[in-house]
């Protein structure tokens, strides 16, 4: 499926989301989780905030948009993250039954959306995942090199 406009917007609103989580010193990575034309969850990583390594972006989008929803399946649901996600969100993402995942920059370390490895399309899970890489990608990327050379220089 190609990149929309709307798809834009919602990564926009996912790169605040990702600038929400310098202020506690995390990583800064966002997410938005969105079904039919409406925001139902949106995260970034607290995992430094709450003390809590699950505290992912992506998972904690998945859980508002399950509260809102008043289900675990997450079928209907797009999810945009600013990095490409880890093993555990990507699994997250597979067992939730989630259709579409739209990333911006890759993660040559941990992504588990094609980059290092594709848990999303898996052949041997029982779903799979469509990805869409790249939108905003440097932007995304950026935001991360400038937090770690700040704490490099610090």
């Amino acid at each position: 499926m190609p990149i929309t406009d709307d798809d834009r917007k919602w990564m926009r609103l996912a790169l605040e989301e990702a600038e929400r989580a310098l202020v506690s010193s995390d990583v800064p990575i966002g997410a938005i989780a969105v079904q039919r034309g409406e925001i139902i969850g949106r995260g970034y990583n607290r995992r430094e905030a709450d003390h809590d390594p699950t505290a992912h972006a992506e998972m904690i989008a998945m859980r508002e948009a399950a509260a809102a929803l008043n289900r675990w399946r997450l079928d209907k649901v797009t999810l945009y993250c600013t990095l490409e996600p880890c093993a555990m969100c990507a699994g997250a993402m597979v067992l939730a039954r989630l259709p579409r995942l739209v990333y911006g920059a890759t993660d040559p370390k941990a992504g588990a959306a094609g980059s290092v490895f594709d848990l999303t399309r898996h052949h041997r899970l029982n779903h799979r995942v469509q990805v869409e890489g790249g939108l905003y990608a440097e932007q995304s990327a950026k935001l991360i090199r400038e937090f770690f050379r700040k704490l490099r220089d610090s």
